[in-house]
């Protein structure tokens, strides 16, 4: 398949039936909910493209970085997406609503002041959880509410990381 057929196709991983062991699809296939609060986490894999787009925005627009290389960019864009068609949409989606600026492989972000409250938007729940960022497994997930949707479950490292806490 060509590099223009691949954009045409959509994303079906959530149909995928075989499994490689691979890191791409540890991270799509990251909640094992174990207990009833776990239950009613949202998981990524559920939404479809757009919603996947709306969230990864969101996700930019909370950076608490104000500047990046993209390969950094990409690494917390692949919490909510492994597809390289909804990376690449998610970062035009940031650049023309105005989040971010991308120039000589670094992204910029254009908006202050909306970072992820802890205290408010990241919610911990107990459970048998595997990081969406690193693939570890976790009892306690750490979920980040965005109007989009909950993106998660990561450790306590990750999500920082996710963020641009640390």
């Amino acid at each position: 398949m060509s590099d223009d057929d691949s954009e045409a196709h959509p994303d079906l991983s959530a149909f995928a039936t075989e499994s490689d062991g691979s890191e791409s699809e540890r991270r799509e296939e990251s909640v094992r909910p174990a207990s009833e609060s776990a239950e009613n986490a949202v998981d990524v894999r559920a939404m479809d493209a757009t919603e996947r787009v709306e969230l990864g925005v969101e996700l930019l627009a909370h950076l608490e970085s104000e500047s990046l290389p993209l390969s950094d960019a990409v690494d917390r864009i692949e919490t909510v997406t492994t597809n390289p068609t909804l990376t690449r949409d998610i970062l035009d989606a940031a650049e023309l609503r105005g989040v971010i600026d991308r120039e000589d492989g670094r992204i910029r972000t254009r908006r202050g002041g909306t970072y992820v409250e802890f205290e408010s938007q990241v919610v911990e729940r107990d459970g048998e959880f595997d990081c969406r960022r690193c693939g570890a497994s976790i009892s306690t997930g750490h979920f980040v509410r965005f109007e989009a949707g909950e993106l998660g479950p990561f450790g306590s490292s990750c999500v920082r990381k996710v963020l641009g806490r640390d």
